[in-house]
């Protein structure tokens, strides 16, 4: 009996396992489907988004004084972080100009010193407030906007229409806490 038991509560700690990958992998299905990107294009991405930080964390120096990260829409790039000087940003900048399927690059590396844990951790919430207040929005699509906090600036993404990417930037704007919107829009 105590053999039986062990064996069930096993499998419905593995099934339990199982829903939630089946809830994950369904959230992504329907995220990508209502994407204007192609499937391919978020693919390629994807690619250039890690191809780029295996880059830059190849450079030595790169990933010793540096934080810098990457977010790629439609092969338009951004890379946004801090360095300790303008060699240093034009050095990221050319770690991953030469990648495949970049079309353009916002270098929006700031020189300083690193931010910390409790600065990513507040961006980390602003992203969070500004994606809330898109979902809430009308006559826009939040799905096709990504939301980019570094440092409270946000950086707003993706392939949009002008009156899009106007009430995006609104949006942005009156969240309590952010001290800059930056657009990296591409226009339909």
């Amino acid at each position: 009996m105590f053999k039986r038991s062990l064996i069930i509560l096993g499998t419905v700690v593995l099934l339990q396992g199982c829903a939630a990958a089946v809830v994950a992998g369904t959230a992504s299905a329907v995220t990508a489907a209502n994407d204007r990107r192609t499937i391919g294009s978020q693919i390629d991405d994807n690619n250039i988004e890690i191809k780029a930080s295996i880059a830059i964390s190849e450079d030595e120096r790169l990933n010793k004084f540096a934080h810098i990260s990457v977010i790629s829409v439609n092969g338009v790039v951004l890379m946004v972080g801090q360095v300790p000087n303008q060699e240093m940003k034009n050095q990221a900048f050319k770690t991953i100009e030469n990648l495949s399927g970049i079309r353009k690059i916002h270098n929006q590396l700031r020189i300083g010193s690193n931010i910390g844990i409790t600065t990513q951790t507040h961006d980390s919430w602003l992203t969070s407030k500004v994606k809330a207040q898109l979902l809430a929005a009308e006559n826009i699509s939040s799905n096709n906007i990504k939301v980019v906090t570094e440092n409270a600036e946000v950086y707003l993404m993706g392939l949009v229409s002008d009156a899009e990417a106007n009430q995006a930037v609104n949006i942005a704007r009156n969240v309590s806490g952010v001290e800059r919107v930056i657009k990296v829009f591409e226009y339909l």
